[in-house]
């Protein structure tokens, strides 16, 4: 499986978040995932950049999926993503390619399941859920200001552990983007799973 972010914390934590997704519902699932590439986001909404990209890797012989995860910042998801989908689309293939965009943020999912966190990684013992925690524009700076002590949120140091130890459940009923994940992650392992 390919896996494109835009962020150096996503390279780490979104392989540990797939293999999470992907073992929930195939305990046995095996496939490769490679380490995935970094492109900034500037140059992914760049017309014909995401294009190449994909169509790189979707013909790459062992390539059984390719994964985009951004975070939406400003842009709405639900204009944003149906676009990249149009962009990636290739009729000609049948490797599938999830387009998931972090309602704000990725830290949003963490930020859904905050409770599961408490005392992780310096964060307080009463952490408690926003009620919106896509809504929240700086999820960093959110988590930053919930950690004991001097302590900062460090997206290369804190965003991998956290991803390991989060409830998903928890996140997939408050963060749609986080069920969008599930959703696209799901969606290529079965795709691998019938190819192999």
């Amino acid at each position: 499986m390919v896996l494109i972010v835009e962020g150096h914390g996503e390279v780490l934590a979104l392989p540990i978040l797939v293999r999470r997704i992907a073992w929930e519902s195939s305990p046995g699932f095996s496939a490769h995932i490679d380490a995935p590439l970094r492109v900034s986001r500037s140059r992914l909404l760049r017309k014909g950049e995401l294009e190449r990209l994909v169509q790189l890797r979707r013909y790459q012989s062992d390539t059984v999926g390719v994964l985009l995860v951004i975070d939406a910042d400003d842009d709405c998801p639900a204009a944003l993503g149906p676009e990249l989908v149009r962009r990636t689309d290739d009729p000609q293939s049948p490797v599938p390619v999830g387009i998931v965009l972090a309602k704000m943020e990725f830290e949003a999912w963490f930020l859904a399941a905050a409770e599961s966190l408490r005392g992780q990684r310096h964060l307080r013992h009463d952490l408690s859920a926003p009620d919106n925690p896509e809504s929240i524009r700086d999820a960093k700076g959110w988590l930053t200001q919930r950690m004991e002590g001097s302590r900062s949120y460090r997206e290369t140091a804190d965003q991998a552990a956290l991803a390991s130890l989060f409830d998903m459940d928890v996140a997939r009923r408050s963060a749609p983007s986080f069920r969008k994940l599930s959703r696209e992650v799901l969606r290529i392992v079965r795709y691998a799973e019938s190819s192999s």
